[in-house]
């Protein structure tokens, strides 16, 4: 099964999602800075075992919580990104809220960080940190962004 939708969704998209793709974009219209904007609500992917997502602008609070097998991209998060994470891969384009990876005991994510602030939005209990340094890493981070830009049009 494959989503397409063009405008925004409310809070949940793709909850316990299994497969699949949801791509979510805005309106050629819709007159606003798309990675500048929140596309989708709060606890996107929760408990999500698997599938493919992407969101051209921002996600709200919660996003990827409990996700353990989800491939998911947006382009910034409000607080508690990656909530309970237990496997999957999440990559952040944009900034995050606090307390990123709390409670995250499995999975990747990959976090742009342009202002440098990331290190201090992270829950450091549990959540090691790490630049891309492994060819492996940098090659499926590329392609995840690759994706993105294919099935969003992102800039």
């Amino acid at each position: 099964l494959k989503v397409k939708l063009i405008g925004e969704a409310n809070d949940y998209v793709g909850k316990g999602m299994h497969g699949g793709e949801i791509v979510v974009v805005p309106d050629a219209d819709a007159g606003f800075v798309a990675a500048d904007s929140s596309i989708v609500g709060n606890a996107c992917l929760y408990g999500a075992t698997g599938g493919d997502f992407h969101a051209n602008g921002r996600a709200g609070e919660r996003f990827c919580v409990r996700n353990s097998g989800a491939y998911a991209v947006a382009e910034g998060t409000g607080d508690h990104c990656c909530e309970y994470m237990t496997g999957g891969v999440v990559v952040v384009l944009g900034t995050v809220g606090r307390n990123v990876g709390a409670g995250m005991t499995g999975g990747i994510g990959y976090f742009y960080d342009k202002d440098g602030g990331f290190k201090e939005r992270v829950n450091p209990e549990i959540v090691k940190m790490q630049r891309v340094t492994t060819g492996a890493g940098q090659d499926q981070l590329k392609h995840i962004i690759e994706r993105h830009f294919e099935k969003t049009g992102s800039e």
